[in-house]
């Protein structure tokens, strides 16, 4: 397993991001044609979904939903702070560290290559944004016991899209980055690194608002559920298609090996 996850460390973010979500890719020649909206100076992130779902019967080798394995680490949002450690020798890509984005990767934030047009520079002297809180527990409905799932069970329905942390499409970390992000708190992007930068919480405690991590015998963590209650959760689910509440069936029961507390405001 990688080492734990830590806040980063104390480097300046050098740019915000511009426009309302941008696709950080593991390369720069990652993006297929089909991916031209997203990476466009001007992206537009549902025209790009629209394409990909015109192809949603290709595999990972194709131009719908799963190609986007290997190709793609995550979003970021409008505002997001990045501090960009290169550039490709054309200019127009940035190597950024997102640092609202913790991860194993590297202690600054999470890696990847984003557009440079979807960048803002910040000066030396200009504020540097935190996450805004957004949710506060009289938002919860009254069978809810955390806003994690209040704000999870809104969503019910979209559909799962690899990489994805808006309402346009989550991924499963996606969905709990989103959420605890709307409470004001930074924490780590993808499943495996959650687990590691949650509170231990043995299985049969579990509570509202707690995590289940899933991993098959050998591997590392893969999944990631926020909690509604002991045996049931709320997930963005890519076996099934979309985001869904339901009580863990059997393939999720044998495959369950953890549950973790994040931190609360």
């Amino acid at each position: 397993m990688s080492s734990p996850v830590a806040v980063p460390a104390a480097v300046r973010p050098t740019h915000l991001v511009r426009v309302p979500v941008t696709t950080v890719w593991s390369a720069p020649d990652s993006p297929r044609p089909v991916d031209e909206p997203i990476v466009r100076d001007v992206p537009d992130a549902r025209e790009w979904l629209a394409a990909l779902d015109a192809d949603a019967g290709d595999d990972e080798s194709g131009n719908g939903r799963l190609g986007l394995h290997g190709r793609v680490e995550t979003q970021l949002l409008e505002d997001e702070p990045v501090t960009v450690v290169g550039t490709d020798r054309s200019g127009s890509w940035a190597q950024v560290v997102a640092p609202w984005q913790l991860s194993p990767k590297d202690e600054r934030g999470y890696p990847g290559w984003v557009p440079v047009a979807h960048l803002d520079p910040v000066a030396p002297e200009d504020a540097v944004p935190a996450p805004r809180a957004r949710l506060v527990a009289e938002s919860v409905d009254e069978d809810a016991t955390h806003p994690a799932v209040a704000e999870a069970r809104l969503h019910l329905g979209l559909p799962y899209l690899w990489c994805g942390i808006t309402p346009l499409g989550f991924d499963c970390s996606g969905l709990v980055l989103h959420a605890w992000r709307l409470l004001g708190l930074v924490v780590a992007r993808d499943a495996y690194a959650q687990a590691e930068f949650a509170a231990p919480v043995d299985l049969g405690a579990e509570r509202a608002g707690d995590l289940y991590f899933f991993a098959r015998p050998g591997r590392r963590i893969h999944h990631v559920g926020i909690v509604v209650r002991p045996g049931r959760m709320v997930h963005a689910s890519e076996t099934g298609g979309v985001l869904v509440e339901e009580d863990l069936p059997a393939d999720r029961v044998a495959t369950l090996v953890a549950a973790g507390r994040l931190p609360m405001p």
